[in-house]
């Protein structure tokens, strides 16, 4: 069976042909483009399953070529992975919030670099849970519908705002989510609160969860996720 399409756009073509022949050597389908126009023309054509975005492209950007294929019936729904320099940890969170899935940073592994890409395309296979099925992890049961958690079959004491962190994170380990898209998820778009408080509500829920509190890990300068 052919593997999935993987759009690479990248405006320097030693790294472009170099990310080709890797992603092609593991069998996937390979097509490059070396601005953001290309970019959208290519997508919009091609319907790939995942877009490989340099952010540092000539004339229309990464994160305009990034925030139009999401706007796009067409192409709103691949997956899209950036690519950075170091340092740019504002487009990184900006990339996250218009709905890029992953970031991966120069100068990179080839191995390491095909093994998140698939990473994130298995993540894209996977439906999510019913909003109402119980959420297991190890010792840790998320009840969505009863609002309970429970650890080592004890019930934990979080507060409503706690429970409904926790079960965002938890719906999608392994999952990037900036401080604003959490406070969006959970209270609504334009809500009065500061990012922060976040970092807050992550604390009291690491103290309650005891050892599985670890699983909440601060990726930095960005936001959080549940570790797989």
């Amino acid at each position: 069976m052919a593997k999935e399409k993987i759009l690479v756009v990248e405006d320097e073509e030693d790294i472009r042909e170099l990310l080709r022949y890797n992603l092609s050597r593991e069998g996937y389908q390979v097509a490059g483009a070396a601005s953001g126009e290309e970019a959208l023309e290519i997508a919009g054509r091609l319907q790939p399953d995942l877009v490989l975005l340099d952010l540092m492209l000539p004339g229309v950007d990464g994160l305009e070529v990034c925030r139009r294929l999401k706007q796009d019936d067409r192409t709103r729904d691949l997956a899209i992975v950036m690519l950075t320099a170091k340092g740019e940890e504002a487009d990184i969170v900006a990339g996250l919030e218009l709905g890029a899935d992953d970031y991966i940073t120069k100068p990179f592994s080839p191995r390491i670099l095909v093994a998140r890409l698939r990473a994130v395309l298995r993540r894209r296979k996977t439906e999510p849970p019913p909003a109402t099925a119980p959420i297991r992890i190890h010792e840790l049961i998320i009840h969505p519908g009863r609002y309970e958690v429970l650890l080592e079959g004890r019930p934990l004491d979080l507060t409503a705002t706690e429970f409904r962190l926790l079960h965002l994170l938890a719906c999608r380990p392994g999952w990037v989510f900036t401080r604003s898209q959490i406070v969006n998820a959970i209270h609504g778009e334009d809500y009065p609160v500061s990012e922060r408080s976040v970092d807050v509500q992550i604390v009291n829920l690491r103290k309650k969860l005891g050892s599985m509190g670890n699983h909440l890990e601060t990726v930095r300068g960005v936001g959080y996720r549940f570790r797989e």
